[in-house]
Protein backbone atom coordinates (compact mmCIF):
# COMPACT_ATOMS: atom_id res chain seq x y z
CA UNK A 1 0.00 0.00 0.00
CA UNK A 2 1.46 3.45 -1.11
CA UNK A 3 1.70 5.94 1.78
CA UNK A 4 -1.09 8.49 2.53
CA UNK A 5 -0.75 11.72 2.01
CA UNK A 6 -1.50 12.99 5.54
CA UNK A 7 -3.32 13.85 8.73
CA UNK A 8 -6.02 16.17 8.28
CA UNK A 9 -8.51 17.52 11.01
CA UNK A 10 -11.65 18.02 8.57
CA UNK A 11 -14.81 19.81 9.26
CA UNK A 12 -17.89 17.60 9.70
CA UNK A 13 -19.64 19.52 7.30
CA UNK A 14 -16.97 19.07 4.57
CA UNK A 15 -17.71 14.94 5.02
CA UNK A 16 -19.76 12.87 2.59
CA UNK A 17 -21.02 9.64 3.25
CA UNK A 18 -20.43 6.60 0.49
CA UNK A 19 -23.40 5.02 -0.24
CA UNK A 20 -20.83 2.42 -2.16
CA UNK A 21 -19.58 1.05 1.05
CA UNK A 22 -19.22 -2.43 1.17
CA UNK A 23 -21.16 -3.08 3.71
CA UNK A 24 -24.46 -1.77 2.19
CA UNK A 25 -26.34 -3.84 0.27
CA UNK A 26 -26.58 -3.34 -3.61
CA UNK A 27 -29.99 -1.07 -3.27
CA UNK A 28 -27.99 1.35 -1.44
CA UNK A 29 -25.77 2.43 -4.18
CA UNK A 30 -26.03 5.91 -5.33
CA UNK A 31 -28.69 6.44 -2.02
CA UNK A 32 -28.92 10.06 -0.82
CA UNK A 33 -27.59 11.22 2.64
CA UNK A 34 -31.06 11.02 4.03
CA UNK A 35 -31.32 7.31 3.12
CA UNK A 36 -27.89 6.27 4.94
CA UNK A 37 -28.83 7.68 7.85
CA UNK A 38 -32.00 6.25 7.84
CA UNK A 39 -30.20 2.81 6.99
CA UNK A 40 -27.48 2.87 9.64
CA UNK A 41 -30.46 4.41 11.91
CA UNK A 42 -32.45 1.18 11.37
CA UNK A 43 -29.63 -1.58 10.62
CA UNK A 44 -26.60 -0.65 12.97
CA UNK A 45 -26.07 0.02 15.90
CA UNK A 46 -25.66 4.18 15.52
CA UNK A 47 -27.73 5.03 18.49
CA UNK A 48 -25.41 3.18 21.03
CA UNK A 49 -22.38 5.02 19.12
CA UNK A 50 -23.89 8.38 19.24
CA UNK A 51 -24.06 7.65 22.97
CA UNK A 52 -20.65 6.57 23.29
CA UNK A 53 -19.90 9.90 21.14
CA UNK A 54 -22.05 11.98 23.19
CA UNK A 55 -20.28 10.79 26.30
CA UNK A 56 -16.60 10.47 25.71
CA UNK A 57 -16.31 12.67 22.71
CA UNK A 58 -14.75 11.10 19.38
CA UNK A 59 -11.92 9.27 20.17
CA UNK A 60 -8.56 10.74 18.32
CA UNK A 61 -7.30 7.00 17.32
CA UNK A 62 -10.57 6.29 15.33
CA UNK A 63 -9.36 8.33 12.08
CA UNK A 64 -12.04 8.36 9.18
CA UNK A 65 -10.23 7.15 5.92
CA UNK A 66 -11.37 9.67 3.27
CA UNK A 67 -10.15 10.95 -0.34
CA UNK A 68 -11.05 14.29 -1.45
CA UNK A 69 -14.01 14.63 -4.04
CA UNK A 70 -15.66 17.34 -5.81
CA UNK A 71 -16.10 21.39 -4.32
CA UNK A 72 -13.07 20.21 -1.85
CA UNK A 73 -15.51 17.66 0.48
CA UNK A 74 -13.68 14.80 1.15
CA UNK A 75 -15.80 10.94 0.48
CA UNK A 76 -15.75 8.82 3.65
CA UNK A 77 -14.13 5.49 2.54
CA UNK A 78 -13.74 3.74 6.00
CA UNK A 79 -15.79 5.56 9.29
CA UNK A 80 -19.15 5.94 7.52
CA UNK A 81 -21.64 4.88 10.85
CA UNK A 82 -19.25 7.25 13.14
CA UNK A 83 -19.84 10.15 10.70
CA UNK A 84 -23.46 9.39 10.90
CA UNK A 85 -23.45 9.45 14.66
CA UNK A 86 -21.44 12.80 14.50
CA UNK A 87 -24.07 14.02 12.13
CA UNK A 88 -26.90 13.13 14.42
CA UNK A 89 -24.98 14.84 17.54
CA UNK A 90 -24.78 17.73 15.67
CA UNK A 91 -28.30 17.94 14.21
CA UNK A 92 -30.21 15.27 15.33
CA UNK A 93 -33.44 16.92 12.91
CA UNK A 94 -31.72 14.94 10.12
CA UNK A 95 -32.98 11.66 11.59
CA UNK A 96 -35.19 10.24 9.21
CA UNK A 97 -36.46 6.91 11.98
CA UNK A 98 -35.99 6.76 15.09
CA UNK A 99 -36.63 9.83 16.14
CA UNK A 100 -37.30 10.16 19.37
CA UNK A 101 -34.64 7.87 20.56
CA UNK A 102 -32.16 10.19 18.81
CA UNK A 103 -33.21 13.53 20.05
CA UNK A 104 -33.21 11.97 23.66
CA UNK A 105 -29.24 10.77 23.01
CA UNK A 106 -29.17 14.81 21.88
CA UNK A 107 -30.40 16.43 24.28
CA UNK A 108 -28.46 14.00 26.64
CA UNK A 109 -24.82 14.66 25.26
CA UNK A 110 -22.29 16.50 26.60
CA UNK A 111 -19.61 16.25 23.83
CA UNK A 112 -21.65 18.26 20.65
CA UNK A 113 -21.81 19.80 18.78
CA UNK A 114 -18.46 18.05 16.68
CA UNK A 115 -17.17 20.55 14.77
CA UNK A 116 -14.17 18.61 12.83
CA UNK A 117 -13.02 14.73 13.25
CA UNK A 118 -9.70 13.39 12.53
CA UNK A 119 -9.20 11.72 9.63
CA UNK A 120 -6.44 10.09 7.05
CA UNK A 121 -6.36 11.64 3.83
CA UNK A 122 -4.95 9.47 0.92
CA UNK A 123 -4.97 10.20 -2.68
CA UNK A 124 -6.48 7.38 -3.77
CA UNK A 125 -9.28 5.06 -3.13
CA UNK A 126 -8.17 1.80 -4.23
CA UNK A 127 -5.08 2.19 -1.21
CA UNK A 128 -8.07 2.23 1.13
CA UNK A 129 -9.64 -0.72 -0.61
CA UNK A 130 -6.30 -2.83 -0.42
CA UNK A 131 -6.16 -1.74 3.32
CA UNK A 132 -9.75 -2.49 4.26
CA UNK A 133 -9.29 -6.35 2.55
CA UNK A 134 -6.49 -6.85 5.74
CA UNK A 135 -8.53 -5.44 8.16
CA UNK A 136 -12.22 -6.07 8.02
CA UNK A 137 -11.82 -9.71 6.24
CA UNK A 138 -8.07 -10.98 7.64
CA UNK A 139 -7.60 -8.43 10.22
CA UNK A 140 -8.94 -7.74 14.01
CA UNK A 141 -12.42 -5.97 13.02
CA UNK A 142 -13.89 -8.65 10.83
CA UNK A 143 -17.09 -7.74 9.00
CA UNK A 144 -19.49 -10.10 8.40
CA UNK A 145 -19.39 -12.93 5.41
CA UNK A 146 -21.83 -10.96 3.13
CA UNK A 147 -19.95 -7.77 3.44
CA UNK A 148 -16.65 -9.47 2.95
CA UNK A 149 -18.14 -11.11 -0.27
CA UNK A 150 -19.37 -7.93 -1.47
CA UNK A 151 -16.05 -6.28 -1.13
CA UNK A 152 -13.78 -8.95 -2.51
CA UNK A 153 -15.80 -9.23 -5.42
CA UNK A 154 -15.63 -5.36 -5.91
CA UNK A 155 -11.87 -5.08 -5.54
CA UNK A 156 -11.40 -8.18 -7.71
CA UNK A 157 -13.14 -6.37 -10.42
CA UNK A 158 -10.99 -3.41 -9.88
CA UNK A 159 -7.80 -4.93 -9.25
CA UNK A 160 -7.65 -8.09 -11.14
CA UNK A 161 -10.19 -7.77 -13.85
CA UNK A 162 -8.11 -8.75 -16.81
CA UNK A 163 -7.48 -12.37 -14.65
CA UNK A 164 -9.32 -15.09 -14.87
CA UNK A 165 -11.14 -16.41 -11.89
CA UNK A 166 -9.03 -18.88 -10.64
CA UNK A 167 -5.53 -16.46 -10.68
CA UNK A 168 -7.59 -13.36 -10.19
CA UNK A 169 -8.71 -15.28 -6.98
CA UNK A 170 -5.08 -16.37 -5.81
CA UNK A 171 -3.77 -12.70 -6.46
CA UNK A 172 -6.77 -11.30 -4.60
CA UNK A 173 -5.71 -13.39 -1.33
CA UNK A 174 -1.87 -12.98 -1.53
CA UNK A 175 -2.89 -9.17 -1.71
CA UNK A 176 -4.91 -9.08 1.76
CA UNK A 177 -3.11 -11.86 3.43
CA UNK A 178 -6.18 -14.68 3.10
CA UNK A 179 -6.24 -18.27 1.66
CA UNK A 180 -7.24 -18.96 -2.03
CA UNK A 181 -9.08 -21.31 -1.28
CA UNK A 182 -11.37 -19.05 1.36
CA UNK A 183 -11.27 -16.34 -1.13
CA UNK A 184 -12.43 -18.34 -4.11
CA UNK A 185 -15.22 -20.08 -1.84
CA UNK A 186 -16.20 -17.08 -1.08
CA UNK A 187 -16.22 -14.97 -4.72
CA UNK A 188 -18.03 -18.17 -6.16
CA UNK A 189 -20.89 -17.99 -3.27
CA UNK A 190 -21.35 -14.37 -4.20
CA UNK A 191 -21.37 -14.71 -8.02
CA UNK A 192 -24.20 -17.28 -7.18
CA UNK A 193 -26.25 -14.60 -5.03
CA UNK A 194 -25.97 -12.11 -8.11
CA UNK A 195 -27.55 -14.52 -10.51
CA UNK A 196 -30.58 -15.03 -7.73
CA UNK A 197 -30.46 -11.26 -7.22
CA UNK A 198 -30.90 -10.66 -11.06
CA UNK A 199 -33.59 -13.48 -11.01
CA UNK A 200 -35.66 -11.12 -8.31
CA UNK A 201 -34.89 -13.66 -5.46
CA UNK A 202 -37.24 -16.27 -7.49
CA UNK A 203 -40.17 -14.54 -6.14
CA UNK A 204 -39.47 -15.67 -3.17
CA UNK A 205 -41.71 -13.56 -0.02
CA UNK A 206 -39.83 -11.54 2.27
CA UNK A 207 -36.61 -12.19 0.47
CA UNK A 208 -34.20 -9.50 -0.82
CA UNK A 209 -30.84 -8.03 -0.49
CA UNK A 210 -30.73 -6.88 3.02
CA UNK A 211 -32.26 -10.39 4.23
CA UNK A 212 -29.98 -12.90 1.70
CA UNK A 213 -27.19 -14.57 3.61
CA UNK A 214 -24.26 -15.37 1.51
CA UNK A 215 -22.55 -17.58 4.24
CA UNK A 216 -25.54 -20.24 3.31
CA UNK A 217 -23.74 -20.42 -0.05
CA UNK A 218 -20.11 -20.56 1.32
CA UNK A 219 -20.84 -22.70 3.79
CA UNK A 220 -22.48 -24.87 1.15
CA UNK A 221 -19.64 -24.70 -1.26
CA UNK A 222 -16.84 -26.32 1.02
CA UNK A 223 -18.89 -29.48 1.36
CA UNK A 224 -18.08 -31.78 -1.73
CA UNK A 225 -21.74 -32.78 -2.71
CA UNK A 226 -23.37 -29.60 -1.79
CA UNK A 227 -20.99 -27.96 -4.58
CA UNK A 228 -21.02 -30.87 -6.88
CA UNK A 229 -24.92 -30.23 -6.72
CA UNK A 230 -24.83 -26.57 -7.42
CA UNK A 231 -22.38 -27.31 -10.50
CA UNK A 232 -19.52 -25.95 -9.38
CA UNK A 233 -15.97 -27.25 -10.14
CA UNK A 234 -13.40 -25.38 -7.98
CA UNK A 235 -10.71 -27.66 -9.71
CA UNK A 236 -11.36 -25.48 -12.94
CA UNK A 237 -10.15 -22.17 -13.86
CA UNK A 238 -13.89 -20.49 -13.89
CA UNK A 239 -15.41 -22.52 -10.90
CA UNK A 240 -18.71 -21.41 -12.08
CA UNK A 241 -18.63 -21.76 -15.70
CA UNK A 242 -21.30 -25.28 -15.14
CA UNK A 243 -23.07 -23.65 -12.77
CA UNK A 244 -26.34 -25.15 -12.42
CA UNK A 245 -29.32 -22.85 -12.39
CA UNK A 246 -32.04 -24.84 -11.36
CA UNK A 247 -30.12 -26.72 -8.40
CA UNK A 248 -29.60 -22.92 -7.53
CA UNK A 249 -33.16 -22.33 -7.38
CA UNK A 250 -34.02 -25.25 -5.29
CA UNK A 251 -31.07 -24.48 -2.53
CA UNK A 252 -33.00 -20.88 -1.88
CA UNK A 253 -36.10 -22.13 -2.01
CA UNK A 254 -34.41 -24.67 0.78
CA UNK A 255 -33.20 -21.82 2.64
CA UNK A 256 -35.91 -19.28 2.42
CA UNK A 257 -39.24 -20.56 1.01
CA UNK A 258 -41.39 -20.52 4.27
CA UNK A 259 -44.09 -22.70 4.78
CA UNK A 260 -46.44 -23.81 8.05
CA UNK A 261 -46.41 -26.87 9.77
CA UNK A 262 -48.47 -27.36 13.35
CA UNK A 263 -48.44 -23.77 14.02
CA UNK A 264 -45.52 -23.25 13.33
CA UNK A 265 -43.50 -21.22 9.91
CA UNK A 266 -40.79 -23.09 9.15
CA UNK A 267 -38.14 -23.65 5.71
CA UNK A 268 -36.85 -26.95 4.47
CA UNK A 269 -33.21 -26.14 5.32
CA UNK A 270 -31.70 -24.23 7.49
CA UNK A 271 -27.67 -22.67 7.31
CA UNK A 272 -26.50 -24.15 10.04
CA UNK A 273 -23.28 -26.66 9.59
CA UNK A 274 -25.53 -29.76 11.35
CA UNK A 275 -28.32 -28.87 8.22
CA UNK A 276 -25.82 -28.85 5.80
CA UNK A 277 -23.63 -31.64 6.77
CA UNK A 278 -26.98 -33.46 6.51
CA UNK A 279 -27.87 -32.24 2.96
CA UNK A 280 -24.22 -32.95 2.26
CA UNK A 281 -24.76 -36.88 2.88
CA UNK A 282 -28.30 -36.48 1.26
CA UNK A 283 -26.92 -35.40 -2.09
CA UNK A 284 -24.16 -37.94 -2.26
CA UNK A 285 -26.77 -40.85 -1.59
CA UNK A 286 -29.14 -41.45 -4.96
CA UNK A 287 -32.30 -42.70 -2.85
CA UNK A 288 -31.86 -40.29 -0.21
CA UNK A 289 -31.19 -37.08 -2.83
CA UNK A 290 -34.59 -38.40 -4.97
CA UNK A 291 -36.34 -38.62 -1.79
CA UNK A 292 -35.71 -35.39 -0.24
CA UNK A 293 -35.26 -33.46 -4.02
CA UNK A 294 -38.28 -35.35 -5.95
CA UNK A 295 -40.41 -36.55 -2.99
CA UNK A 296 -40.59 -34.03 -0.56
CA UNK A 297 -39.11 -35.53 2.68
CA UNK A 298 -38.10 -33.68 5.25
CA UNK A 299 -34.09 -33.40 6.18
CA UNK A 300 -34.27 -35.85 8.83
CA UNK A 301 -36.27 -38.65 7.09
CA UNK A 302 -34.25 -38.18 3.97
CA UNK A 303 -30.83 -38.35 5.79
CA UNK A 304 -32.00 -41.86 7.48
CA UNK A 305 -32.08 -43.13 3.97
CA UNK A 306 -28.47 -42.37 3.18
CA UNK A 307 -27.68 -44.68 6.24
CA UNK A 308 -26.48 -47.95 6.35
CA UNK A 309 -29.84 -50.21 7.08
CA UNK A 310 -27.67 -52.01 9.73
CA UNK A 311 -27.11 -48.71 11.62
CA UNK A 312 -30.55 -47.28 10.88
CA UNK A 313 -32.25 -51.19 12.41
CA UNK A 314 -29.36 -50.40 15.79
CA UNK A 315 -31.10 -46.72 15.90
CA UNK A 316 -34.54 -47.25 15.87
CA UNK A 317 -33.90 -49.93 18.42
CA UNK A 318 -32.03 -48.15 20.70
CA UNK A 319 -34.55 -45.21 20.47
CA UNK A 320 -37.71 -47.41 21.37
CA UNK A 321 -35.64 -48.85 24.34
CA UNK A 322 -35.21 -44.97 25.62
CA UNK A 323 -38.58 -44.07 24.64
CA UNK A 324 -39.68 -47.21 26.81
CA UNK A 325 -36.96 -46.50 29.95
CA UNK A 326 -38.40 -42.52 29.99
CA UNK A 327 -42.29 -44.15 30.14
CA UNK A 328 -40.96 -46.88 32.79
CA UNK A 329 -39.80 -43.43 35.13
CA UNK A 330 -43.22 -41.44 34.62
CA UNK A 331 -45.45 -44.46 35.73
CA UNK A 332 -44.86 -43.41 39.09
CA UNK A 333 -46.13 -40.21 38.79
CA UNK A 334 -48.99 -40.30 36.12
CA UNK A 335 -52.73 -39.67 37.01
CA UNK A 336 -53.79 -42.12 34.82
CA UNK A 337 -53.18 -44.61 32.14
CA UNK A 338 -54.67 -44.55 28.77
CA UNK A 339 -57.27 -47.02 28.08
CA UNK A 340 -55.56 -48.54 24.67
CA UNK A 341 -52.08 -49.04 26.71
CA UNK A 342 -52.48 -52.81 27.42
CA UNK A 343 -53.29 -53.21 23.18
CA UNK A 344 -49.74 -51.02 22.76
CA UNK A 345 -47.86 -53.12 25.20
CA UNK A 346 -49.40 -56.65 23.66
CA UNK A 347 -48.03 -55.19 20.20
CA UNK A 348 -44.86 -54.13 21.62
CA UNK A 349 -44.44 -57.46 22.97
CA UNK A 350 -45.39 -59.31 19.41
CA UNK A 351 -42.70 -57.00 17.59
CA UNK A 352 -40.12 -57.46 19.51
CA UNK A 353 -40.82 -61.72 19.51
CA UNK A 354 -40.69 -60.71 15.71
CA UNK A 355 -37.26 -59.12 15.70
CA UNK A 356 -35.97 -61.53 18.28
CA UNK A 357 -37.27 -64.63 15.91
CA UNK A 358 -35.54 -62.64 12.72
CA UNK A 359 -32.59 -62.38 14.90
CA UNK A 360 -32.44 -66.38 15.58
CA UNK A 361 -33.30 -67.20 12.11
CA UNK A 362 -30.59 -64.98 10.57
CA UNK A 363 -28.17 -66.64 13.08
CA UNK A 364 -29.17 -70.57 12.17
CA UNK A 365 -28.66 -69.42 8.24
CA UNK A 366 -25.20 -68.42 9.17
CA UNK A 367 -24.51 -71.38 10.92
CA UNK A 368 -25.35 -73.24 8.25
CA UNK A 369 -23.06 -71.59 5.73
CA UNK A 370 -20.54 -71.98 7.79
CA UNK A 371 -20.76 -75.60 8.13
CA UNK A 372 -21.16 -76.32 4.67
Amino acid sequence: MQKLERFKRIKTVDLELDSWNPRFPKSMRDASATQIIQYMLLEASTIELMQAIGENGFFEGEQLLVVASALGKFKVVEGNRRLTAVMLLNDWTLAPVRKETVKQVFDNAIHKPINDIPCLVFSKEEEIRKYLGYRHITGIKSWGLSEKARYLSELRNSQFGNRNFKDSCIELARSIGSTKSYVTRVLAAFEIYKYIEDEAFFSIKDLDDTSFYVGYYSDGLSRHNIAYFLGVDFAGEDPLSNFNKDNVRLLTKWFYEKFEVDGKIKTRLKGKSSDLNDLNTILGHDGARKAFVEDQYTLERAVNLADDLDVIFQNSIKAAVLNLESADRLTQNIKWFYSGLEEDLILLRKISAKIKNAKEEFERKEYDEYEH
